[in-house]
């Protein structure tokens, strides 16, 4: 593939490029002369002769008309239409025209097309763009049409329109944002996972708010039209900086990029042939650029590499209160190096501060590691201690049998006999036969408070000398609300409330952030109760930036920031989050129903932590610009074992 020349591990999946083609009832030779002269990967091409319509067609009621469609599907085998060939639907229909000849014409022909798209095979067809600002009885037609398909993929065009003022695309006039036009009508389609939004780019840009928009939303191409490009230097074409970033961002999720038009660049003679001196494909030179953009992405980093196949798939968070973790589990989040260097810093902050120079041979400063797991925190501490000269007697707590196995084993091959002593205890029931000065845990998930650190380091923290530390000593969640079209879909193919009311772990990726992030819950350490706090409430007011046009919402992403001690921090909030370090994951809250924002109306968000007996649990709600209905995971098995 001409993008996917590529040594070592692709960044994208994105590595197709196609190109717009005109009707042509010779699809073999179509195909020889954009893909095996040309280069490109697939076209993208009518289905039928665009002079073709239903109430034109003469018959006398009892013989069944051939359809002017390109020609038998046997000129090309089912591979080569499924991998070659992606439908274009004929451009001239209007289903919300107010001519009823053209309207009925309009619907049989789309029937046709797809009923024809389907037969074939393919694996996606393109609808033309709305005409005007009704669409009610396209979106019902293509709603009905996504009822009956399989594998068939519908992609919506959508002319890239700047919010607000900007080009406007002559088919649908009076469009100021794109994005309401999409979003009007994939809302009237019930079955919309098969539906996707195919954008034609232009030569002028939304602002970078109104295109992040864009990567929250399900786009499969970006139609690039040839007079998007620029003239380089040597008469080549080239893009803008704006739009490179914008195809590399595309690149990024896995959007398929499909080249439009006719050639608008005079190249120097010397290219016009190739050393063979046959005429070169008069798109190469843009398909070359393409290719190019695509060549210069940097590599996925190493870890990004592992976590690839974590992108945007849904998680149950871990219970490790209740559940016993698995050695799997512990060894991924043991390669965290980065976590534990942290730690590493935070004791030895904490021992020079509890132990002067003068004193460092005289006293032993007694630590707590309260969920040992299988020992990284007790080895961090005690590198701690080494680093700083200070001496140390460690506790080891730790509820999981199994993992006590590993801590035993560990302490013998170390050699920390005299320096380590292993409690297998849930911290909450063990009495300690000395107080710690020290008290170090790594109960914290991907929104702080979610594995029940607070609970714990509560019933802990009666070990811990009235003047001792705690690391952490505090952390602080976050929520902001995300479109992610693509994890509402996935909670939604469930069709059960439960789904909507359970938050996930997941590698974000396919998302947009409308607005930054905002606390939500504060924890401090030590001398904290939970039983005076046994719920917890924040109301939370975003506003999207003004030039960033209307968004859907469709969740809320949740992060933390933990302070270990004093200056040393550790957390995934996306503004200071510590840098190469994988041990968490977001977590996701959806919404049962998306959440429309405006620029100029603020998102009301309400959110709760809430305590019984026996568990913890979350509520939260929309209360503005549209209500939202209370969702709460109480009862769906989060976080029981108090």
């Amino acid at each position: 593939m001409p993008l996917g020349e590529r040594g070592g591990w692709e960044r994208s999946e994105s590595r197709y490029c196609g190109v717009e083609t005109d009707f042509s009832d010779d699809v073999p030779s179509l195909l020889s002369f954009h893909i095996t002269t040309g280069g490109f990967d697939y076209v993208l091409a009518p289905l039928m002769d665009p002079s073709y319509r239903p109430s034109l067609v003469e018959g006398n009621g009892l013989e069944t008309r051939v359809l002017p469609v390109s020609g038998s599907d046997l000129v090309l085998s089912p591979s080569q239409w499924s991998s070659h060939v992606v439908g274009k639907i004929s451009s001239w229909i209007d289903l919300d025209s107010e001519d009823e000849v053209l309207r009925m014409d309009s619907e049989t022909t789309l029937k046709q097309e797809i009923a024809w798209a389907t037969h074939l095979s393919l694996q996606a067809c393109l609808l033309p763009t709305p005409k005007g600002t009704s669409c009610a009885n396209y979106a019902r037609c293509v709603n009905q049409i996504l009822q009956g398909l399989t594998t068939l993929q519908l992609w919506l065009r959508v002319p890239l329109v700047k919010s607000g003022g900007g080009s406007v695309d002559a088919t649908s006039e009076g469009l100021t944002d794109s994005w309401e036009l999409w979003n009007s009508f994939r809302l009237l389609c019930e079955h919309d996972s098969k539906l996707s939004v195919a954008l034609d780019v232009m030569s002028t840009l939304p602002s970078e708010n109104s295109l992040g928009r864009w990567m929250g939303e399900s786009v499969r191409a970006a139609i690039l039209s040839t007079d998007s490009f620029l003239t380089n230097a040597r008469g080549y074409p080239c893009l803008s900086k704006r739009h490179q970033k914008l195809i590399a961002g595309f690149f990024d999720h896995a959007v398929q990029v499909v080249v439009s038009g006719k050639p608008v660049h005079s190249l120097p003679k010397a290219s016009d042939s190739n050393t063979e001196g046959t005429q070169r494909h008069p798109l190469r030179s843009y398909l070359d650029y393409v290719a190019y953009l695509f060549q210069k992405m940097e590599p996925l980093p190493e870890q990004e590499r592992i976590e690839l196949g974590y992108r945007d798939f849904l998680q149950a968070p871990l219970q490790p209160l209740m559940d016993n973790l698995e050695a799997q589990t512990y060894e991924t989040f043991e390669r965290d190096s980065i976590k534990y260097i942290q730690y590493q810093r935070a004791v030895a902050k904490a021992l020079v501060d509890r132990v002067p120079d003068e004193k460092a041979s005289e006293l032993t400063t007694v630590l707590m590691v309260v969920g040992a797991g299988r020992g990284p925190l007790v080895r961090a501490s005690l590198q701690a201690a080494e680093e700083t000269g200070r001496k140390m007697k460690v506790y080891a707590v730790e509820k999981n049998p199994n993992a006590v196995v590993t801590l035993h084993n560990l302490v013998k091959m170390e050699g920390w006999e005299a320096i380590v002593t292993i409690i297998s205890c849930d911290m909450r029931f063990w009495s300690a036969t000395e107080k710690a000065d020290i008290l170090v845990s790594e109960l914290l998930g991907s929104f702080g408070d979610n594995e029940l650190s607070p609970e714990c380091l509560d019933g802990a923290q009666r070990f811990l000398k009235p003047d001792g530390i705690s690391i952490p000593s505090s952390y602080t969640s976050f929520i902001q609300p995300v479109t992610a079209s693509k994890l509402y879909n996935d909670v939604k193919a469930h069709k059960d409330l439960a789904h909507f009311e359970t938050a996930y772990v997941v590698k974000l990726h396919s998302v947009a952030n409308l607005a930054p992030s905002q606390s939500v819950f504060t924890f401090t350490h030590p001398n904290f109760s939970t039983k005076a706090n046994n719920q917890r409430y924040k109301k939370l007011r975003f506003n999207l930036p003004s030039d960033a046009g209307s968004a859907l919402v469709h969740g809320f992403a949740g992060y933390f920031d933990s302070v270990l001690y004093k200056d040393v921090h550790l957390g995934i909030e996306p503004t200071t989050a510590t840098p190469n370090m994988f041990s968490w994951f977001p977590i996701f809250f959806p919404l049962r129903k998306p959440v429309e924002v405006h620029p100029d109306s603020p998102l009301e968000v309400h959110f709760w932590r809430c305590c019984g007996s026996s568990k913890v649990w979350y509520e939260w709600s929309v209360s503005s610009p549209t209500p939202s209905p209370m969702h709460n995971t109480n009862g769906r098995s989060y976080w029981v074992g108090l």
